[in-house]
């Protein structure tokens, strides 16, 4: 529930992100050239997909996340009190990284839609779209590249959502920390939704960079010739050809998106973890010691 509430959110700001990093110079080119040719769908394209494995995905990540602390926090032994900074940190990695064999699917033809820019309303003398949806986007993946064409980009994926969700649950964790009276073990719902949404920026701050070489490598090959060799070509060549500030071109997008996405999904979770919560020993929802 609260991975659907945060994808509806923030999908349109993830269209323009992705086809900024790969073709246009800001923004507001990017947002205006897409409603003046594909309309307002053009900015859910490839949102389908999405929601029907965000669910699993984020449960992968969250699930991951509260086990790792709960073994950690038993190698501890009892009575050490809550988790440590150290101990969230790498549950978050930990959830980050688990979750790219559901996630990387899903992913690559999000992408691919998202870039497929032909508009469907165009003339007969207009080149037509590749995909003509999700279903047959993945189709033509597995028939053309194989079932491990879906696992493309599967290693800058892989290094953004690892690093990226350590630094989103530390913050999430210190902030809602900082924000606790101590007369109380969580803070208010203000500070739930604050923590959340600077959260989400954080980690988009360090997964921006590998989310450009990911989109690059997804997308490579799609519609014309394989332009990079492998990871460590595809980052020489991006610096080489555009420098190295093309690595935080959409972050202005990123963090437009992540404050509100995930001040949503985290007041959902501690929603819902308040609900299910099983009892005393129970590991608490992230606070003291992100998504």
């Amino acid at each position: 529930m609260w991975s659907c509430s945060g994808l509806s959110s923030g999908h349109c700001e993830g269209t323009v992100r992705i086809q900024t990093q790969k073709q246009f110079t800001g923004i507001w080119q990017c947002a205006v050239a897409t409603f003046s040719k594909e309309g307002m769908p053009g900015f859910f394209k490839g949102m389908s997909l999405p929601i029907t494995t965000i669910s699993m995905t984020s449960s992968v990540v969250f699930g991951t996340y509260r086990n790792c602390l709960q073994c950690l926090s038993q190698a501890r032994g009892a009575g050490c009190g809550p988790n440590t900074k150290q101990e969230v940190f790498l549950s978050g990695l930990a959830g980050g990284i688990a979750q790219i064999s559901v996630m990387s699917p899903g992913d690559i033809v999000k992408v691919r839609l998202q870039c497929q820019t032909e508009s469907k309303r165009g003339g007969s003398n207009m080149p037509r779209p590749k995909y003509h949806g999700p279903v047959h986007c993945l189709l033509s993946i597995i028939k053309e590249e194989g079932v491990m064409g879906l696992y493309r980009g599967a290693l800058p994926l892989m290094l953004r959502d690892g690093p990226s969700y350590a630094t989103y649950f530390l913050t999430y964790t210190t902030i809602c920390e900082w924000l606790t009276d101590s007369s109380k073990k969580r803070p208010d719902w203000s500070g739930v939704m604050f923590a959340g949404g600077i959260a989400g920026m954080a980690g988009w701050t360090i997964g921006t960079p590998m989310d450009v070489i990911k989109a690059r490598l997804q997308m490579d090959g799609a519609r014309d010739l394989k332009r990079y060799k492998g990871f460590y070509h595809c980052i020489t060549e991006t610096v080489r050809l555009e420098g190295a500030g093309v690595f935080f071109r959409s972050l202005g997008i990123n963090w437009l998106r992540a404050f509100p996405v995930n001040m949503v999904v985290f007041v959902t979770y501690e929603v819902l973890t308040g609900l299910l919560q099983a009892g005393p020993d129970s590991v608490d929802p992230p606070r003291i010691g992100f998504e």
